[in-house]
């Protein structure tokens, strides 16, 4: 009879162990084989690699059952297979890297947004859901657009084309660039020669958006080595925000505009300008001083049109599209910014009348860019997911438009707010 009650004990004892065991099993989400693995394709000159890897690994050490495999793709042939494999096999084309595949998931470069996706689908995973089929990533939307010169491209996502696009336009409606533009044109007028004309506004225009082309480069490579710091961003989109507050400020006031051509630089531009006109100049002498005019007002500029060619590259940088579609992008920028000044270059050419930019134009330019401005960058700081979507996009741009037509019914109601007569600024 002891007997028999020892070997029940034990044998209910070995039941419980089994028991314990069991539920241990099903409680544990990332036993040794069934760890989280993740794999990272990169190049040791990407620092958006060096940025994921850094990320990957921070996360592994903070996650049991997390582990990181990293692939350097620059000779290594095995890497570069598997790599290209991995990303065709998800439905994606190779050519962009860091490359960062977990299961069926693949994102392509790395952001603030990609590492709160990945950590969630670690999560996911290790709280033991059905990952058999993983969480539906978002549909990345797609557009082809014809660039001038480059042909059909495919830029990616098409809230970052809209955004491209609208930034563009209104960024070449610049005033500050226009009124140079046209008091230029005016200004060469006097000699009776279109040649001329056309000369001084084709060399001004190339040498122009040379310059502006450069800073824009340099923007976005600089914001795209530290855009994976999300306070850089914000910090951007910040200043950003001020300098739309001060040209909305500026299109509701008597006073000259802040954010405008010294009045100091003023003389020196009409000076070099009427120089042009003096029939003794040379071609060469011609085109010149108009490369030495146009330098020093994109310097002279700087304060005015500076703001919005770097709230485009802060969002481009963000999205991190990869360098052929940030390219392409590029062109269709300046393709676009380009398009104003070149019709009212054409329009002086064909006419031979000058086009002034009056007041109350350089106020109506102030208000849009600046609702603009607003618009993005309270999106950027308070809700960036919504420039991840077209519908997003368009709510903000929406949003900015509603602005301006709210301001300029204003303008038939208030006298304050849209004073009939303003002090001269020298335009």
């Amino acid at each position: 009879m002891r007997r028999s009650v020892v070997v029940l004990f034990v044998a209910l004892l070995a039941s419980a162990g089994l028991l314990v065991g069991a539920r241990a099993a099903i409680a544990a989400p990332a036993a040794a084989d069934e760890a989280v693995e993740i794999d990272l394709y990169g190049l040791e000159t990407c620092p958006h690699c060096h940025a994921a890897r850094e990320f990957l690994e921070d996360l592994a050490t903070e996650v049991p059952g997390v582990v990181v495999r990293y692939h350097e793709l620059t000779g290594d042939r095995t890497a570069q297979l598997a790599y290209t494999e991995a990303v065709e096999s998800r439905g994606e084309s190779p050519g962009a890297v860091p490359a960062i595949v977990l299961g069926e998931r693949l994102w392509i470069g790395f952001s603030a947004s990609t590492a709160d996706a990945i950590r969630d689908e670690v999560e996911r995973r290790l709280a033991a859901e059905d990952v058999s089929a993983p969480a539906e990533a978002p549909t990345e939307e797609r557009d082809t657009v014809d660039v001038p010169f480059v042909g059909a491209v495919d830029v990616g996502s098409s809230s970052l084309l809209t955004s491209t696009v609208v930034i563009a336009f209104v960024d070449g409606v610049n005033p500050c660039s226009l009124w140079v533009l046209s008091v230029l044109l005016a200004l060469v007028l006097h000699s009776g020669s279109r040649g001329r004309v056309a000369l001084v506004g084709t060399t001004f225009l190339t040498v122009t958006t040379a310059l502006y082309g450069l800073y824009i480069v340099g923007a976005y490579s600089l914001l795209s080595y530290v855009s994976y710091l999300t306070w850089v961003q914000r910090l951007v989109a910040a200043v950003i925000l001020v300098f739309g507050a001060v040209n909305l400020r500026d299109a509701m006031r008597a006073a000259p505009a802040t954010l405008a051509i010294p009045g100091s630089a003023k003389p020196g531009i009409y000076r070099r300008g009427r120089a042009l006109v003096s029939p003794e100049r040379s071609v060469l002498g011609v085109m010149a001083g108009t490369v030495v005019l146009a330098a020093g007002v994109s310097l002279a500029e700087t304060p005015c049109s500076a703001a919005l060619p770097l709230l485009w590259t802060n969002l481009l940088a963000a999205a991190d599209p990869g360098a052929a579609v940030a390219a392409s992008l590029f062109a269709l920028y300046m393709a676009i910014f380009l398009i104003d000044e070149l019709l009212l270059f054409g329009a002086v050419v064909v006419t031979m009348r000058a086009a002034r930019l009056q007041q109350h134009h350089d106020r109506l330019l102030r208000l849009v860019t600046g609702a603009v401005m607003v618009g993005l960058a309270v999106a950027m700081l308070a809700a960036p997911e919504l420039l991840e979507s077209v519908t997003g996009t368009l709510v903000v741009f929406g949003g900015a438009a509603l602005v301006v037509a709210v301001l300029l019914v204003g303008r038939r109601f208030s006298a304050l707010l849209w004073p009939t007569s303003m002090p001269s600024d020298g335009r």
